[in-house]
């Protein structure tokens, strides 16, 4: 059991002189192996700006602080059914430009250990090898706080704690709609930053509740089990709140296990032997409908067909979105009395 971190790959500079900043980034796809569904890809976001060398006193940084990386490769043009990469951001450094050239600059790099002490003890590094090596970093430090923890939740741990900069929401997010402006957030800046102060350590009126299970997903001729779990709200704690919105936050990891070739599929070339997802239960929903309305999705159905209710992922800021890939997260805002109702989460395999 194993989590690898992967760099998305680097989009050259000099490319920049062809094609402006971040189309470049948009049409530059995620290099190989950055695909791999169970591994974490890390992409690059721009935090440094200023420049103080004097013989680049007529260059400035490309992208302004908070922004996509110049040097971040993105999954824009890959087939909606491929998972979202990169998953999460971490600093990259930043692209200079006189206006006609561009170039790695000192200033706008980061600092790391040269690769010849004996010649000198520190050197720069930028790109997505640079923000993948502090992923890994972040990785390591969950796992040493939570020695036992699964490979699957340290990554999801980190994707649950990435949020975007508002930099990012306005270089891509718009119009702010489910089908263009989040599906293009995701598609270039993935879940965002991850924080490991929120991904360790409960903070800012907050609280993760983390579960780890298995499940079988088949028995022969058909699907087998799906888990319900309940969250333990304080429901009066919600109901006394009344409208203070409220954010709830899921977020799904596993580790799929190829399965191409597969007889029965309804395309051969299918990569995942089987993929899950995760539903809550509707405001006004009871029980019962919840769980007939899960065993439809499970059986492949159309719940439309069978008068079953809404999925309710007009509520969540991705919805359906969400549905790629082995990891899911998602997250949404409504009012504390309404959002308390939603205390049936389901887990439950898909064909």
């Amino acid at each position: 059991r194993r989590l690898f971190f992967v760099s998305a790959g680097n989009v050259n500079p000099q490319e920049l002189t062809e094609e402006k900043y971040p189309d470049l980034n948009i049409i530059s796809s995620v290099q190989n192996p950055g695909q791999a569904w169970n591994a974490i890809t890390v992409g690059a976001y721009s935090r440094d700006v200023q420049i103080d060398e004097a013989t680049m006193c007529d260059y400035q940084a490309v992208a302004d602080s908070g922004e996509l990386s110049p040097y971040s490769s993105t999954s824009a043009l890959w087939d909606n059914k491929w998972p979202i990469k990169p998953e999460i951001l971490c600093d990259g450094g930043n692209v200079a430009t006189d206006g006609t050239y561009f170039t790695s600059c000192a200033d706008l790099s980061l600092l790391t250990t040269h690769s010849k002490p004996m010649t000198r003890l520190f050197s720069t590094i930028c790109g997505t090898s640079a923000a993948t090596a502090q992923a890994a970093w972040m990785g390591a430090q969950i796992m040493a706080v939570y020695p036992n923890i699964w490979p699957e939740t340290v990554r999801a741990l980190l994707i649950h704690s990435a949020r975007w900069t508002d930099k990012m929401r306005a270089q891509f997010g718009f119009p702010d709609q489910k089908t263009t402006g989040r599906h293009r957030l995701l598609r270039t800046c993935g879940y965002g930053i991850p924080d490991l102060s929120k991904a360790i350590q409960c903070m800012n009126n907050s609280v993760n509740m983390i579960i780890e299970g298995e499940l079988q997903p088949f028995v022969r001729g058909g699907m087998n089990e799906m888990h319900i779990h309940k969250i333990p709200w304080p429901r009066e704690v919600l109901q006394d709140l009344g409208e203070v919105p409220a954010e709830m936050r899921v977020t799904l990891s596993y580790f799929v296990e190829p399965g191409p070739g597969e007889v029965g599929w309804k395309d051969k070339y299918r990569y995942p032997s089987c993929q899950l997802r995760f539903e809550t239960i509707n405001h006004n929903e009871a029980k019962d409908d919840f769980l007939k309305r899960i065993n439809v999705n499970m059986r492949g159905e159309d719940k439309k067909d069978k008068g079953e209710g809404s999925s309710g992922s007009e509520h969540w800021y991705l919805g359906e979105a969400r549905d790629v890939g082995s990891i899911h997260s998602d997250f949404r805002c409504q009012n504390a009395v309404v959002l308390c109702e939603a205390n049936y989460i389901a887990v439950y395999p898909v064909i």
